[in-house]
């Protein structure tokens, strides 16, 4: 059983979210905020991207691992990954931009969305499959 492609996403995603915490700890450094956000707007939003990022990024990994372990193709896999990871990137920038709407939070949204749904599509699909 082969997983490099979804373990290649794991990796890309991880080095991510490492990314994402240490401008949490850069800030509370910067700020002098242990705990919470203060009053520092910029802390907040990178807690919110950051918690953003562990709400949906687990769940679009594991998909990706049971898709790769039913036998998905390669070209699915990457395409997806690719998706999710582009995603998270522009969901990060586009808050980093604003904290009201902007084209990169909705290219974020819509991508990650796009990606847990297909995901789920080809879960259905592949226990509709098994039982049919």
């Amino acid at each position: 059983m082969n997983l490099s492609v979804s373990l290649l996403y794991a990796g890309l995603l991880t080095l991510l979210y490492i990314v994402l915490a240490i401008d949490i700890i850069r800030l509370r450094w910067r700020h002098r905020v242990g705990i919470g956000t203060g009053n520092a707007q910029d802390l907040e939003v990178a807690v919110r991207i950051h918690g953003n990022f562990s709400e949906y990024v687990p769940l679009g990994l594991l998909l990706l691992v049971l898709m790769d372990l039913t036998g998905a193709s390669a070209s699915l896999l990457h395409g997806l990954g690719a998706l999710l990871f582009v995603a998270r990137i522009s969901h990060a920038l586009g808050l980093k931009l604003s904290i009201g709407t902007s084209w990169a939070r909705t290219v974020g949204v819509l991508g990650t969305f796009i990606t847990l749904m297909l995901q789920a599509g080809y879960m259905i699909g592949y226990f509709v499959g098994q039982v049919l």
